[in-house]
């Protein structure tokens, strides 16, 4: 028999239930406002889905053909066996043989107008023909704008007249670690394949096989073959960066050049077709020990200034030797390397600001660079690796017996310098620069100007008939 009481509880019991039930409500509504009742469609599309839907038809599939020849032996098909090949060298003359190696990556559309492609150099190096396929499939072949080894940059252009989309530039000098990033690219051949990651680290450099690249991107999604030269985006869409495939074996690892960093390296390559490294004029070398006791210095690191040339950016801004060279936009300078290293990243007519100790006071300063001029090319290389040159001619052919008709023969060599402790001598011809081949003086101006930032150089010398691959420091 139910009570008044009994009654009572019951209620209190059921109006507490509808009271618990209307507060989940409440909650789900707050926490959770896209949650769908009965047939409602979710929304599905997030800032990851509208960034790919607005960037896609400017990222570009990238397929390059190249003639690659190898010496073919007509008496012996296996190419492994040491013994045979080399005996069959020995007699018979071998045939070469071409055949057309292709390979693939990405690019990105940076401007509709002119239609300019930004991509990696080494996606295009030394290819005979290359074929851009847009989103929708259409076709063209580009040709090189300019390229440039030592960012891993190349600008592409397609001639048409239908309007293709561009991508819309960011900036990466104001990126966080851990935001999110989105890459778009072709990873083995795969078309428009998007990963998403964050950004893992920033600054970063790489030894590679070619060599250092500096300030990269870090982020945790890792950029295969293919994927190299495509775009890397912040969570609006915006390009922050160039994704390139250079460090292999590892997984959950892969690298971006900053946009800020290939946007002056874009636009020397449009307008000149080659890139013009930042010049300030000045000489540095390390701080040790001995010279931050001698001279009582307030900073135990730092690229300490040793020289200044007339009519230079630095000496127009007042720079004096003794100074000490302790951040460059941003990046610690801890060495004479270091400020080479970070002045490497930057072109011409790009400002940079400087942090340096004069008199134990600490100064700021920011300063324009200018373009090396290519008359001091021929001087620098005499104070920095010890030997003058000069474009051989009869004269010069009969004084040191050579029997070439052209090429660079060196005319001097600078007593205590690195050709005098190596062995060089006047007569040796100058063959090539790392890779570049040397034929005139313009040649070596251009290999010296392009490299003189370099922590070392390999010169190509011919004497006689042996050529040898000599080391420099720079």
């Amino acid at each position: 028999m139910t009570t008044l009481g009994n009654l009572g509880t019951y209620s209190f019991m059921h109006l507490r239930s509808i009271y618990r039930l209307v507060f989940l409500l409440l909650l789900s509504s707050l926490f959770f406002p896209s949650l769908s009742w009965g047939d409602q469609v979710f929304p599905r599309e997030n800032a990851i889905v509208r960034a790919v839907k607005n960037v896609s038809p400017a990222v570009v599939n990238i397929s390059t053909s190249k003639f690659v020849g190898r010496n073919v032996n007509p008496f012996f098909s296996r190419e492994n066996d040491d013994f045979f090949n080399k005996f069959f060298r020995d007699f018979f003359e071998p045939r070469k043989r071409q055949y057309v190696q292709k390979s693939l990556g990405s690019g990105v559309i940076i401007d509709s107008t002119h239609k300019y492609i930004l991509t990696n150099h080494h996606v295009i190096v030394r290819a005979s023909k290359i074929a851009i396929t847009l989103a929708d499939q259409q076709e063209f072949e580009a040709r090189v704008v300019g390229t440039d080894p030592e960012s891993d940059l190349a600008v592409l252009k397609i001639e048409t007249d239908s309007a293709i989309p561009a991508i819309t530039m960011g900036g990466s000098d104001d990126l966080m670690i851990g935001e999110t990033v989105i890459a778009i690219g072709n990873p083995f051949g795969l078309s428009h394949t998007v990963t998403t990651g964050v950004i893992s680290a920033l600054n970063r450099s790489v030894r590679t096989g070619t060599g250092v690249y500096h300030n990269f991107i870090q982020i945790d999604a890792s950029i295969n073959p293919g994927n190299s030269g495509g775009p890397l985006l912040n969570i609006n869409g915006e390009l922050i960066g160039i994704n390139t495939a250079i460090y292999s074996g590892a997984e959950g690892i892969g690298f971006a050049i900053p946009i800020d960093r290939a946007k002056g390296i874009v636009n020397d390559l449009i307008n000149y077709g080659r890139v013009h490294t930042a010049w300030l004029g000045i000489m540095v070398q390390d701080i040790d020990e001995n010279l931050v006791n001698y001279f009582h210095l307030p900073v135990d690191y730092g690229a300490l200034i040793t020289e200044i040339m007339a009519g230079s950016p630095a000496k127009n801004r007042g720079l004096k030797r003794g100074d000490i060279i302790t951040e460059l936009n941003k990046n610690k300078i801890k060495s004479g390397r270091d400020y080479y290293n970070q002045l490497s990243q930057y072109t011409a007519n790009e400002m940079i600001h400087l942090v340096f100790f004069r008199k134990g006071k600490r100064k700021k300063i920011d300063i324009k660079p200018a373009i090396f001029p290519p008359d001091l090319a021929l001087t620098l290389a005499f104070e920095r690796l010890g030997f003058r040159v000069e474009e051989l001619n009869r004269s010069l052919a009969v004084k040191y017996r050579l029997k070439e008709k052209e090429g660079l023969v060196i005319v001097d060599i600078k007593k205590g310098s690195q050709a005098d402790s190596i062995g060089l001598k006047p007569g040796d011809l100058i063959r090539g620069i790392n890779d570049l081949s040397i034929t005139t003086k313009e040649d070596f101006e251009k290999a010296v100007i392009r490299y003189r930032l370099k922590e070392r150089i390999t010169v190509l010398l011919q004497r006689g008939w042996t050529v040898y691959s000599v080391p420099f420091k720079m």
